[in-house]
């Protein structure tokens, strides 16, 4: 059984986690700024900025889908800004058309490219391939301090690793700016703090965090992760410090829960069946959301008025 585990589930559930986490870290200081649509629109962004970068090198390798990804940004980021100005319409407004529009014309690409040869399709990019991201080489626990088998790791725990890594050092060393800019701009640009370039760099980290989890988990998992784990634990407590350990630990139990529903789930009520890790998984912490806006002890916080 624990070879089993090793083998099959261990590395599925490790990503999982690690992209749930990364996800969540950023998605705390969006949700407090009242951006929390912009983890929905990174997400969409995504897939056509990946797609493109396919399509020009042949190959699904990590550079150049981070430049693919961060192209798309560019461009939206312009088209949101022309529309706005063209239009004379809300920002939102103009958000909601411009990564709408990117999406579907990633599905678009998506469709019509040959990409038989490879694992890139609209199922793959709304659901990741996490169950496929199994450990060949391992044969037990004692695989972890195999060398040989280390080797044989799938890449993308490699990349989670190391965005988690990145996002969570870069929250703690801009932590105190990052705070002071969240709960009053006004005051952090008096004593000097650059609020629009770590506003900046905030998206950037959250892209980061999109483009490294999009390949294994797809982009549902990167939506519910910016949103829910952050939402329900801002209704747990008053103090950011605290929020952000709230939102870890919703993050991971959405991943360990959601992981082992999709699995054995279908199978405890009969169904011969798993489910998409990923939809789960993304369920569940749609799911500790909806608990946190009935029992938890801030809960009057939902539907407050700015300021509250």
């Amino acid at each position: 059984m624990g070879a089993e585990f090793v083998q099959l589930s261990l590395t599925p559930l490790l990503i999982g986690i690690l992209a749930a986490i990364a996800c969540a870290l950023p998605g705390n200081f969006l949700i407090l700024r009242r951006q929390a649509l912009i983890g929905d629109a990174i997400s969409h962004v995504v897939l056509p900025g990946i797609v493109v970068a396919f399509l020009v090198t042949g190959v699904i390798s990590t550079w150049p889908m981070l430049f693919g990804a961060a192209g798309a940004a560019v461009v939206a980021v312009i088209l949101i800004e022309a529309i706005r100005r063209v239009g004379r319409i809300e920002p939102g407004a103009a958000m909601g058309v411009v990564f709408t529009s990117l999406f579907a014309a990633g599905v678009l690409l998506l469709e019509q490219s040959d990409t038989s040869g490879v694992h890139l399709d609209v199922e793959h990019a709304l659901y990741g391939n996490l169950e496929s991201l199994i450990w060949f080489s391992a044969e037990g626990w004692g695989s972890l301090t195999d060398p040989a088998a280390l080797a044989d790791l799938p890449p993308e725990l490699f990349r989670m690793a190391a965005a988690a890594v990145l996002i969570l050092a870069l929250t703690l060393i801009f932590w105190r700016p990052l705070k002071l800019s969240t709960f009053d701009e006004g005051f952090a640009g008096a004593v000097g703090i650059p609020t629009a370039v770590l506003s900046l760099g905030l998206v950037i980290t959250a892209a980061v965090a999109a483009v490294a989890a999009f390949d294994a988990v797809g982009s549902i998992i990167v939506i519910a992760m910016f949103i829910c784990p952050p939402a329900a634990a801002r209704l747990m407590t008053n103090r950011l410090e605290v929020q952000v350990l709230w939102s870890v630990a919703f993050a991971t139990l959405s991943a360990i829960l959601g992981y082992v529903l999709a699995g054995y789930g279908p199978l405890w009520l009969g169904s011969d069946n798993a489910v998409s890790a990923a939809g789960m998984i993304a369920t569940v912490s749609g799911l500790i959301l909806a608990l946190a806006c009935l029992f938890a002890p801030h809960r009057a916080r939902v539907g407050a008025p700015k300021g509250s």
